[in-house]
């Protein structure tokens, strides 16, 4: 598997913008995310962000929430997602970014978690809840274990803390596309058009788009503004959520193709 880095080189050096679908951990069940991965590799994902449950998730809206409920009800523990991760990413050819919150990462401590996240075949790292200020803690050690830990930028980020969070992001900037928590939504603040080209301005690292993207329309309208990724969440957990596993398992391969012929078509 490749490095995040590496993935957004060769998709630069092609002229193609990335699709990262992201999925919760354990909903409905591990087995299914594992078969999950497999088919968002194959339907054209070129990174996934892997959700890990936790119980009180501030920066997802309802549709990841509940997921992480339903996952951690079921008994899904982090043991157990990257039991599963190890087993199924040597078989993936997209990066695998795990999403997690901070609080058990400290738990289990730092060296510790990276360590195990890198055994398992993770290769990028986002921690919502942890302010520029205390990414050091991070992101030193996470080199040490090939971790390219991806730092949020958000539509009321200051200037100047926007640059500081440009030098220190690895592997790609993540723009979040609206004020507030994930979830789908049918139109996207105009003002991240801007800042992105703000943002372009000052860093030449790959720029993410995520938060709120809910299909093909809006993902075109987010490469055609010049971002190097799209980031797709609540729009996948919610059709992986609505039907059994088959048929959800169907329904994300579909979506997911539809999204990748979106921003790959001219």
């Amino acid at each position: 598997m490749t490095s995040v880095s590496d993935c957004f080189k060769s998709l630069r050096e092609r002229g193609q913008c990335a699709l990262i679908p992201f999925i919760t951990a354990g909903d409905p069940d591990l087995e299914t995310t594992a078969e999950a991965l497999r088919i968002l590799d194959r339907a054209g994902a070129d990174l996934i962000e892997l959700g890990v449950p936790y119980s009180d998730p501030l920066a997802d809206g309802p549709v990841i929430q509940a997921a992480a409920t339903r996952a951690l009800q079921r008994g899904t523990r982090l043991e157990q997602v990257l039991e599963m991760v190890a087993h199924v990413s040597p078989t993936l050819q997209a990066p695998i970014i795990l999403f997690a919150y901070y609080n058990p990462i400290l738990y289990r401590g730092v060296d510790k978690f990276l360590q195990q996240i890198s055994q398992a075949g993770v290769r990028g790292l986002v921690v919502p809840d942890l302010p520029l200020e205390e990414a050091e803690i991070l992101l030193k050690p996470a080199a040490k274990y090939s971790i390219e830990l991806i730092l949020l930028v958000a539509p009321t980020t200051p200037q100047e803390r926007i640059e500081a969070i440009a030098r220190q992001s690895q592997g790609f900037i993540y723009l979040v596309s609206v004020t507030g928590v994930t979830g789908v939504r049918t139109e996207l603040q105009s003002r991240v058009q801007d800042l992105l080209h703000q943002m372009q301005e000052v860093t030449d690292k790959p720029i993410g788009i995520g938060f709120g993207i809910s299909g093909p329309e809006q993902a075109r309208q987010v490469k055609d503004w010049g971002a190097d990724a799209v980031i797709v969440g609540s729009a996948f957990v919610k059709r992986l959520a609505d039907c059994p596993p088959a048929e959800g398992l169907q329904a994300i391969e579909a979506f997911c193709q539809s999204l990748k012929t979106a921003i790959t078509t001219a």
